[in-house]
């Protein structure tokens, strides 16, 4: 146990400020961030790592995938072009991007598995999160260009010949559902492995679509339903883009994970025995499935900062946070509870936190 050593200075309410970094995590969790005989000045930072399926398994099950996608897209392309159907070149397209969605991931995955160096404190964990969101970007822009084909195409029909769309269609449905099975057997809490499996999913209704497009061409000669199915992918193209961009973008902007409120969270630190206070409080994700947290805690007069703060992190880790920074300190006795101040930081960022008989949010 040693004594921060901010703790040598403290303020005219008897406890000392610090400048911290709220993102700031060392490789282990340390308990021994303690106080002196009075609790002050602790710093508390708390790691637990559960990841489910291991990367190598990750990777076979992702090349795998990949393998069966780049035959069968290259099969495909050739088909397309003699049947002259844009439903499968745009099921081709598509899985264009997600032969590339996959290498995209793999590559992430060996970028975020090396460790932090020099500026890089997380290392390059956020690599799969630029990955997802770069195969959220292609998916919105190809559904563009593959909607105003599909358009044309409906007021100009060509020629198409349905029984090899068909035929096509039910091979990439089998393919489809072989890749989709592969990637689920990976770990889809990874944003970046989602992001690849939504772009196989997609495909796989894609699929479905031509080939009842394909047998409705073979049935009734109606050409219109190769465009028509086109339309069906770009609108399954539009919704898994968006989803991705959504929530890539959510850990680029460092929001708070869906699910965890911060104006929920607050409060249930603040109404922890023996806490007086809870502010700065800031929740975020380093990358798909790796929430954190940091907050500056004030505990109560003649209370033990380094019992409170530890009990503070098994609280935050039935939340599912487990990567946390706490900073503790006593309150000043009496807490100065006055509507619009913080009585402990001048440059508080967010809500102040208080025990619910007298909780307020003030920003």
């Amino acid at each position: 146990m040693h004594e921060h050593p901010a703790a040598q200075s403290q303020d005219e309410h008897g406890h000392d400020e610090h400048d911290h970094d709220e993102h700031g995590h060392d490789e282990h969790g340390h308990d021994d961030h303690g106080h002196d005989e009075h609790g002050h000045g602790g710093h508390g930072h708390g790691h637990g790592h559960g990841h489910g399926v291991s990367a190598d398994a990750d990777r076979r099950w992702l090349t795998g995938a990949l393998a069966a996608i780049t035959v069968f897209m290259l099969g495909e392309v050739v088909v397309g072009l003699m049947a002259s159907s844009l439903a499968l070149l745009s099921d081709a397209a598509h899985m264009l991007t997600d032969a590339a969605s996959i290498v995209l991931a793999l590559v992430a995955m060996r970028l975020a598995a090396k460790p932090p160096s020099g500026g890089f404190t997380y290392g390059l964990k956020r690599a799969e999160i630029l990955s997802a969101q770069a195969n959220g970007l292609t998916l919105l822009l190809l559904s563009g260009w593959l909607g105003y084909e599909a358009i044309r195409r409906l007021i100009e029909p060509p020629e198409v010949t349905g029984g090899l769309v068909l035929a096509t269609a039910l091979v990439g449905t089998v393919v489809n559902v072989a890749a989709a099975w592969m990637l689920s057997k990976a770990n889809r809490t990874s944003l970046n492995v989602e992001g690849a499996f939504q772009h196989i999913l997609t495909d796989l209704y894609a699929f479905i679509a031509t080939a009842i497009a394909g047998l409705v061409m073979v049935l009734t000669g109606f050409a219109r339903a190769d465009a028509i199915a086109t339309l069906v992918v770009v609108a399954l193209m539009l919704k898994a883009g968006i989803g991705l961009m959504r929530e890539s973008g959510r850990i680029l902007l460092e929001a708070a994970p869906a699910g965890l409120e911060p104006s929920r969270l607050g409060p249930a630190l603040a109404a922890h025995p023996h806490v007086a206070e809870v502010h700065d409080l800031h929740i975020w994700q380093i990358t798909s499935g790796m929430p954190s947290a940091s907050a500056h805690v004030l505990v109560e007069p003649g209370q033990d900062c380094h019992a409170v703060r530890a009990e503070l992190e098994k609280l935050l880790g039935e939340y599912g946070i487990t990567h946390t920074t706490l900073q503790v300190d006593h309150a000043p006795d009496p807490v100065l509870n006055l509507p619009g101040t913080d009585p402990h930081c001048d440059d508080s960022h967010g809500p102040v936190h208080r025990a619910p008989d007298e909780d307020t949010t003030t920003p």
